[in-house]
């Protein structure tokens, strides 16, 4: 089917866009650009450098990807930016490509719900059905794991990991790994409970989140230490494969530096 581009947008004749793709008004799009069936980019979207944008996607008013990393030592090497299918990206959000020090690509899964004022620094890395409410920042190398949430005005440390089915409360400020299944909150961020709403909306059973909630009054009310904790979950049948995903975690964590397992990339 064709497609309906703006004569008000600038296309440049290299970029690659597929059929049914929308482009709105006053959209620039770059020669590296590479745009999938069906996505849709309203009015004064900018794509930078090579931008890769999958299918479905739903770009609005003032989004910009691929602009340069915001790293000092960057010297214009042509990194990249790749984003999946189906995600909604809200107005003004900015998505940087990848430094130097990685990989060279900063990624967005697929699904995902990125709202308004958001900033997704270089080599980021995030998997599919995450929300980010509005004006949170995301520094640079963090990852974020499938079905994770997080609320208006969070700011993220880089090399933070945070895991999956986890929540953020707005406006915290996150210096350390965010263990999956946990709610966390506070300046800085701390795991207060398991995050129950998310697992009953995705269909845990009882017997997990029971498991799940034991583990945390372990790890940080009862302050056991994961060895102990461990040991006494297994004791009690409670250390099924999402505890142990969970204790796998921190024991990640535990080994980085500063509560953020990724930590040690920074030096290497």
């Amino acid at each position: 089917m064709a497609r309906n581009i703006s004569d008000q947008a600038s296309i440049d004749p290299r970029a690659e866009i597929a059929d049914e793709v929308e482009i709105g008004p006053f959209c620039v799009i770059g020669p590296g650009a590479c745009i999938g069936r069906g996505s849709r980019l309203e009015n004064g979207v900018t794509l930078m450098g090579h931008a890769t944008i999958g299918e479905d996607n739903h770009l609005y008013p003032g989004v910009v990807i691929g602009g340069d990393p915001q790293d000092i030592s960057y010297r214009g090497t042509d990194t990249r930016v790749v984003v999946g299918n189906g995600n909604i990206i809200r107005e003004g959000v900015t998505i940087n490509r990848a430094s130097e020090k990685e990989d060279g690509v900063t990624s967005i899964g697929d699904h995902n719900f990125l709202m308004a004022g958001c900033h997704v620094a270089h080599d980021c890395r995030l998997g599919s059905h995450i929300i980010i409410a509005n004006a949170t920042l995301l520094g640079g190398h963090v990852h974020i794991h499938d079905h994770a949430s997080l609320s208006g005005g969070v700011a993220v440390h880089h090399y933070v990991t945070i895991g999956g089915y986890s929540f953020l409360a707005g406006l915290s400020c996150v210096r350390h790994d965010v263990p999956p299944f946990m709610l966390v909150e506070g300046y800085p961020a701390r795991p207060r409970c398991v995050n129950v709403v998310a697992l009953k909306r995705n269909n845990f059973s009882n017997e997990v989140i029971n498991s799940l909630a034991e583990a945390h009054r372990l790890l940080y009310r009862a302050k056991v230490g994961l060895v102990h904790a461990r040991e006494i979950l297994r004791a009690n049948s409670k250390c099924g494969s999402e505890v142990e995903y969970l204790l796998n975690f921190i024991e990640g964590q535990q080994e980085g530096r500063h509560g953020r397992g990724r930590e040690s990339r920074r030096a290497a």
